[in-house]
């Protein structure tokens, strides 16, 4: 299942992400999302999905699991994977936090932000919040750092 992953985990690798509209920039140069790489990621994340094998806890709006901690096979980042339809847990990101999103229904926006890539920076901190539709996010977290808030 890690192979699946791969080609996200290569993207974000030591990518800068105090800069976040640079860092999307530069994560779509190297995978991009409109690309026929994504569309091949995209049925495999769905049927992944489908499988009960990611996001296989919880229920909507928030379905999660994680896909892998941080260890050297995945670049020392962590994959966490949702399926959003509202909002999420209020968490911060020591190290930053790098977002792939995938819509699924409807035409829907991470935090305001279309499907593809979404960065927040080092010490940011939100509710994540899918809105008008349904969003498969896949997050990416250096060293498998956050922190949720209560």
């Amino acid at each position: 299942m890690l192979d699946t992953f791969l080609p996200l985990l290569q993207a974000a690798h030591d990518l800068d992400l105090s800069d976040p509209a640079a860092a999307r920039a530069e994560l779509q140069r190297r995978f991009d999302p409109s690309s026929a790489a994504a569309a091949a990621l995209r049925t495999a994340l769905l049927r992944l999905y489908e499988e009960g094998k990611i996001a296989q806890n919880g229920a909507l709006p928030v379905r999660w699991g994680r896909a892998a901690k941080a260890t050297p096979e995945t670049l020392e980042q962590s994959i966490d994977v949702v399926v959003m339809n509202g909002p999420g847990p209020l968490h911060r990101h020591p190290l930053g936090e790098v977002n792939y999103c995938v819509a699924l229904e409807g035409a829907p926006n991470f935090d305001g932000q279309e499907p593809g890539w979404v960065v927040f920076p080092p010490e940011s901190r939100h509710v994540p919040t899918v809105s008008a539709g349904t969003m498969l996010i896949v997050y990416l977290l250096p060293k498998g750092q956050i922190e949720f808030i209560k």
